[in-house]
């Protein structure tokens, strides 16, 4: 699903027409490219064998997992692969209880990714009641994967440092700070996050990517 080209580029216009400082940022980057993932139990999996490593790191992690439980990564085989196996692939003690945790709420019906509601703070209230899942991580989730066009990862490191240059802040602003500044910017939170992502990689190289 996700948020297309032309989404985000309506998105950034109307912000760039508000506020003449995201204006020059964009005419410095220009437009981000769309980031779109797959909606599903697969994406928030990767999201949580993602945490906390290197981008290069989850990619060989996946790369075990889809080893050992088989590419398709459907959630019965997590329930049912050992300690062993899912340790062999790379995860932690708590990554493992936090795969089986996703994979038990997919599987018995108590989370539907298909249907989660439509009010955002409501779905991101079920996203964050299977354990290993924090805001931070719901809320990239329903960026990419749902393309919620007012989504703000507000505790995103990167945003902040970037939002925080894009504005000419002395300092970074804090995930407080920065949620009170973005209420000027509803409804278009979302894409002006991907821009940030975008910003980002144009000041500092390729290797600073955006989550999920």
């Amino acid at each position: 699903m996700g948020i297309q080209a032309e989404g985000l580029k309506r998105s950034l216009d109307a912000l760039a027409e508000r506020d003449p400082a995201i204006a020059a940022a964009l005419a410095r980057a220009g437009y981000p490219e769309p980031r779109i993932s797959e909606r599903g139990y697969t994406t928030l999996l990767r999201a949580i064998v993602g945490q906390q490593v290197s981008i290069k790191a989850a990619a060989s992690m996946w790369a075990k997992l889809e080893a050992a439980v088989g590419a398709d990564m459907d959630p019965r085989n997590i329930l049912s692969a050992s300690d062993e196996a899912l340790r062999g692939a790379g995860l932690s003690r708590q990554k493992m209880s936090y795969a089986r945790s996703l994979a038990e709420e997919v599987v018995s019906g108590r989370l539907d990714l298909d249907n989660l509601p439509e009010d955002d703070e409501e779905a991101i209230a079920k996203l964050v009641a299977v354990k290993g899942i924090g805001r931070w991580t719901a809320e990239v989730y329903l960026l990419f994967a749902e393309g919620r066009v007012d989504m703000w990862p507000a505790g995103d490191l990167a945003v902040q440092i970037e939002i925080g240059r894009i504005l000419g802040l002395p300092d970074r602003p804090t995930e407080r700070h920065i949620r009170e500044l973005a209420e000027a910017w509803r409804p278009h939170r979302g894409p002006l996050a991907i821009f940030s992502w975008h910003h980002r990689r144009a000041d500092m190289g390729s290797d600073n990517e955006a989550p999920v």
